[in-house]
């Protein structure tokens, strides 16, 4: 275990079912969580493209519950990702309910948002997860984006900072309704900053003239 208040930073992108599953890990981990919305990534291709992203850039962990729903989500994950690196984390057969549900899930078991420190942690151990000293951002020690980027690139606190948000999310196919916070993490993992600024620039999304793609 961690000290407290600790948390270690893992290489790879964790991938995780739900909200609650992605607040339990993030409170042992420091690491770009993506929660895949349960059986919504059977048809959400925005989260399927990005994992595939991911696991060509830094690797991913898929990190579902034990139940069947989680072996199926975690299978159709496999047969999507044909490049890049992917390791399995397994959360042992646990008996219960998590505190905030009036029952049991149909099989009983509790899943990963019921799951202790010790039991992520080792899980992730077991997966073979790579820990880091330092934030998965800051490994190779480039230049990161900052929320102050996305204002100088034009992608929040102005005008048509949120058409041009719409145009990057669609260019790098990731979901419309992802928010600022999470869109800069995942932008971090795929690119630095002299990397991001050279892919602005040569897609043209910033151009000031493109007003009537605000619907696209």
């Amino acid at each position: 275990m961690t000290k407290k208040g600790e948390r270690l930073s893992v290489k790879e992108a964790i991938i995780v079912e739900g909200r609650c599953d992605r607040d339990t890990l993030s409170r042992y981990v420091n690491a770009q969580i993506i929660e895949t919305g349960g059986f919504q990534v059977f048809s959400h291709h925005e989260i399927i493209a990005l994992i595939r992203k991911l696991a060509v850039k830094c690797g991913v962990i898929i990190l579902t519950d034990s139940d069947g729903a989680g072996f199926l989500i975690r299978n159709h994950l496999k047969s999507m990702i044909s490049e890049g690196t992917v390791k399995n984390a397994y959360i042992p057969d646990i008996p219960g309910k998590e505190k905030r549900k009036n029952r049991a899930s149909k099989e009983g078991k509790l899943g990963v948002e019921g799951m202790s420190e010790e039991t992520i942690l080792n899980a992730l151990k077991m997966a073979g997860a790579t820990f880091e000293d330092k934030s998965p951002v800051d490994r190779e020690n480039k230049k990161k984006l900052t929320k102050a980027s996305l204002y100088e690139f034009g992608l929040s606190g102005r005008i048509e900072s949120n058409i041009k948000r719409k145009r990057l999310l669609k260019l790098l196919e990731l979901p419309e309704k992802m928010s600022v916070s999470d869109m800069l993490q995942v932008i971090n993992l795929l690119y630095d900053y002299d990397e991001f600024k050279k892919l602005l620039f040569n897609s043209h999304i910033l151009d000031t003239d493109r007003r009537n793609d605000a619907d696209e």
